[in-house]
């Protein structure tokens, strides 16, 4: 529901922290903002020391054992994050998890992040954390509810907004939290507080065009190979650099994959899912261009791998030529054997 964020943080409040907390969220920004709520608490509680476990690929799960082991070696308290993206830890995965909850180290907060989730990824191992300590399934709010967060979010940076200009905001970021936090943020560094009304987030778009990752990924999975190229040698001037990119692109290219594996789309898109109606139409296109199956969605998810690789200096190559090639890919399927084979 809208309301868990709240109701997570109001956990946080209540003296010590449990051992060990599941955040899960599809919403990049209810994701991040409740990992920093929980590092906050946790340092304002003396756990001084931070480890970061990033489950990817051939993960060794005997890391988290190792990590636990290791403790007595220091006298302060220590938060684990275990980054787990797909939400679905594996055999191993799930055994060392579920064996942690049963034995919690001393003086050690478990923080598990998960940036995919549904029902389907609740499985025994997620019982066992509910248990030990906290699950957050932090969902978006749904459409009707949007107009409410944008208004409370833009009271907080001290604006009065009209209904005009948060119905501009929620069209203009199609309900994409992270996008509409962002417009909330740069109007915040051009104004102290005040009204606002629609010709104000006009302007602040005119006067702003920064090329971001959402409207990156809007434009490849919209078809415009053009536009998407453009953008990115926009983001590229700007100084930006290829890893943060691909989670908002892995995001969505696992999402395309799922929708497509769908025996409902419009039930999936509006009930599982709470799409804007903008991005219905965007995901739409772009299974229709795909054709049937998910061997295209699969393809583009390998390659963003791979480009994840040559970013970290795992693999050879140049990650922003392979990126434009896999933009082009997303846009124009047809394209993408050659594309992704070169």
């Amino acid at each position: 529901m809208a309301d868990a964020f709240e109701a997570f943080l109001k956990t946080l409040a209540n003296g010590e922290l449990a051992p060990v907390y599941l955040l899960a969220s599809e919403e990049p920004l209810q994701l991040q903002e409740a990992g920093d709520a929980l590092r906050a608490r946790a340092r304002a509680l003396g756990y001084a020391e931070r480890e970061v476990l990033d489950v990817e690929a051939h993960f060794d799960w005997d890391n988290l054992a190792r990590s636990t082991a290791s403790l007595s070696l220091f006298s302060s308290r220590r938060v684990i994050e275990l980054r787990l993206p797909t939400g679905k830890p594996d055999r191993d995965g799930a055994a060392a998890i579920t064996e942690w909850c049963k034995s919690p180290a001393p003086d050690t907060v478990l923080m598990i992040s998960a940036a995919q989730w549904s029902k389907k990824h609740e499985g025994a191992w997620v019982k066992t954390i509910e248990r030990a300590g906290v699950y957050a399934w932090l969902r978006a709010p749904y459409l009707e509810q949007l107009p409410a967060w944008i208004r409370a979010r833009m009271h907080a940076k001290g604006f009065a907004p009209s209904d005009d200009a948060i119905a501009l905001l929620a069209e203009r970021a199609e309900g994409n939290l992270l996008a509409i936090a962002q417009e909330i943020d740069k109007l915040a560094a051009q104004r102290d507080g005040g009204a606002v009304g629609a010709e104000d987030l006009e302007s602040l778009g005119a006067d702003n065009a920064v090329y971001d990752v959402f409207k990156l990924t809007d434009a490849a999975f919209g078809g415009d190979a053009a536009r998407a190229l453009k953008i990115l040698n926009g983001l590229r001037a700007e100084g930006e650099d290829v890893i943060p990119m691909l989670g908002w692109l892995l995001n969505q290219l696992d999402l395309a994959l799922r929708l497509s594996s769908s025996s409902d789309f419009a039930s999936a898109v509006r009930n599982e899912y709470g799409m804007w109606p903008a991005r219905q139409k965007l995901f739409a296109g772009a299974l229709q261009r795909a054709g049937r199956g998910n061997a295209h969605w699969r393809r583009c998810l390998a390659e963003c791998a791979r480009i994840d690789r040559m970013a970290k200096g795992r693999e050879w190559g140049d990650p922003w030529r392979e990126m434009e090639r896999l933009l082009v890919a997303i846009a124009q399927p047809r394209a993408a054997a050659m594309l992704l084979a070169a």
